[in-house]
């Protein structure tokens, strides 16, 4: 299959081709000259500069910077020969599109120089012909200052978008490869005990079936109670892996706290908006850990949960009036808090711990990674 070759490009658009439709213009001012070598030169100059101009946007590397260069000799050439200074504005755009920042600043600055030198020498001869387009010379000459920054920034966002795109692709699938891994553990850890116990008990039923039936039946029992529980760990881990809103869980740890004769209480200004159900999951473990922890450590009668909700974050502060913590165990293996941090770090969330007047959870979670997983969720 023979490759077409391609007649318009993704990084400039039809704006170039556009343009090209003037080159009419720098025939009206060749044939205001008399003599046929000079009409023949402008020609050549024209021709050249739009093959030239049209090669320079498929190049690249080396190749596109060589072309650069010849574009702006035939450019200042067509200012000096014949005062025309249009092909500046298409110059001005090519140089925008140079990703390469040193490139870029060196034929800008060039391009910007030598132009306005041609500008100043035409005005300083008062070429006739030259001084009817004074308007438009001066719009030329602002869009050789301007334009080649507007394009060039306008790319730069161009690809920092392509690279946050794929950076939230990334986070995506980390997350998935992370939820796997956590399945797997958590499939291993119950279903896989259980199911060994199950099998080592049918051994054992069947050997004493015959010998001491009324020990088989115990451990038949045994057995029975063992798939009861599997499969009750089996519902759990599916609820988690749907998710977990915020406000359901709030209404079970108020039923662990009152369970345990702590009183609660929640300060909430709104309902959280907007908010993903991963972010919403996460918040939702870090505050059922915390709670677990208050019911375990301590010795507490009150605790207050604030949520807050901003333009830039979440924060959950979770305060009770217990005994608080020892500030060389804030972090030890057995009270959870290291698994809420590594959590809250994977999505740029902050852990604050305070031990004043009891303990005081603050647990902050900004809102751009909302918005980075539901873009990523669009682009699926």
């Amino acid at each position: 299959m023979k490759k077409k070759f391609p007649f318009l490009y993704s990084s400039s658009g039809v704006s170039p081709y556009i343009w090209t439709l003037f080159s009419i213009l720098p025939f009206y001012f060749i044939y205001q000259w008399s003599t046929t070598t000079e009409v023949i030169v402008g020609i050549l100059l024209t021709l050249f500069f739009f093959i030239t101009y049209r090669m320079a946007f498929i190049s690249k590397n080396w190749l596109k910077y060589v072309l650069t260069a010849f574009l702006i000799i035939t450019s200042i050439a067509m200012i000096s020969y014949l005062g025309y200074v249009y092909f500046a504005f298409f110059v001005a755009y090519l140089i925008g599109g140079i990703s390469n920042r040193i490139a870029f600043f060196t034929f800008y600055i060039i391009h910007l120089i030598f132009s306005t030198v041609a500008i100043n020498v035409n005005f300083v001869m008062q070429d006739p012909l030259f001084l009817k387009q004074f308007p438009f010379i001066i719009i030329i000459w602002i869009s050789i200052i301007l334009l080649p920054f507007n394009i060039y920034n306008r790319k730069k966002r161009e690809q920092l978008e392509e690279q946050l795109a794929f950076a939230n692709k990334r986070i995506s699938d980390l997350i998935v490869q992370e939820e796997r891994q956590r399945i797997a553990r958590d499939l291993h850890d119950t279903l896989g005990q259980k199911l060994s116990l199950i099998g080592l008990k049918s051994d054992l039923a069947r050997k004493l079936l015959d010998k001491n039936p009324e020990q088989a039946r115990s451990e038949l029992k045994d057995i029975q109670h063992t798939a009861r529980t599997a499969l009750n760990e089996v519902r759990k881990m599916v609820s988690h892996m749907r998710g977990h809103r915020l406000k359901d869980e709030i209404i079970e740890v108020k039923e662990l706290l009152t369970a345990a004769q702590i009183e609660m209480v929640v300060e909430q200004d709104t309902p959280l908006t907007n908010v993903s159900l991963f972010l919403e999951n996460i918040l939702s473990m870090c505050l059922k850990e915390t709670i677990t922890n208050i019911v375990k450590h301590s010795q507490a009668s009150k605790c207050v949960i604030s949520i807050r909700q901003s333009n830039d974050e979440i924060t959950i502060m979770i305060h009770d009036n217990g005994i608080g913590f020892a500030r060389s165990d804030i972090f030890d293996k057995g009270n959870g808090l290291i698994g809420i941090k590594e959590r809250l770090e994977f999505v740029n969330g902050n852990l604050e711990i305070l031990t004043e007047a009891g303990a005081k959870v603050v647990i902050k979670v900004p809102n751009v990674v909302k918005q980075a997983l539901e873009k990523e969720g669009k682009t699926r």
